[in-house]
């Protein structure tokens, strides 16, 4: 049933019956504890991002590999990221794949591509909270697209370390979206209890000619370094 299962998918349409790929479904589900079944489903899937097969067949491939997928299926995978057709489903698995080196193919990436699939690599790379990428984010906030710039901050403000942090604080001048991200940063450090990293953020934003709302968000964090409630 599976190696028909895999067949059907080689001619898949979105807009057909996909009752005859039940069985890849249920064999992921099942493969959960058996890593041999993973690997085997992994292959096959990966194999259909080689194969000639159309598109909704690869974005279904894409789909699946962010369950199953390992360091084995980076390469394949890293391949699609500055193709228009593929790349957006290539980085969502990317992004849920465990493995370093999904990381860093999102990050090597950043090289090739270009526009809106350049804002969408830097999502994945702050979905996947990839503190090894702050130096390179931190390159793209002297990008002259906006949107780059706007991208690059916000995923920053997801990774949010003290290294983050400094690369949003050095920004000039500093968007809202740069803010967002060193208010986030201010609140992640806070959680993993480094009190005196963001107090120094919060104490930025309550101080100097900040719009109101800005200050009143850096005093409530300042109470909140503190233990008190505003």
């Amino acid at each position: 049933m599976l190696d028909k299962a895999f067949e059907a998918l080689q001619t898949l349409d979105w807009g057909a019956e996909l009752k005859p790929l039940e069985p890849i479904d249920a064999a992921i589900v099942a493969s959960h504890a058996d890593p041999a079944v993973q690997k085997d489903l992994e292959s096959r899937l990966v194999a259909t991002l080689k194969s000639d097969a159309p598109r909704d067949a690869k974005d279904y491939a894409c789909r699946k590999l962010m369950i199953v997928g390992t360091a084995a299926a980076v390469p394949t995978l890293a391949e699609f990221l500055p193709q228009e057709k593929h790349s957006h489903m290539a980085r969502f698995a990317l992004e849920r794949i465990p493995a370093t080196e999904a990381a860093t193919a999102l990050r090597d990436a950043l090289a090739k591509v270009n526009g809106k699939l350049k804002v969408g690599v830097i999502t994945s790379i702050g979905a996947r909270h990839d503190a090894a990428s702050v130096p390179a984010l931190s390159s793209l906030l002297a990008d002259t697209d906006e949107s780059i710039v706007r991208a690059a901050a916000t995923a920053l403000g997801d990774i949010a370390t003290a290294e983050a942090a400094k690369a949003l604080a050095d920004l000039k001048p500093a968007g809202a979206a740069a803010t967002d991200a060193r208010l986030a940063c201010a609140e992640a450090l806070l959680a993993a209890g480094n009190k005196a990293e963001a107090l120094a953020i919060y104490k930025s934003f309550a101080a100097g000619d900040q719009p109101k709302h800005i200050k009143l968000a850096g005093t409530r964090g300042m109470l909140a370094v503190a233990g008190k409630k505003d």
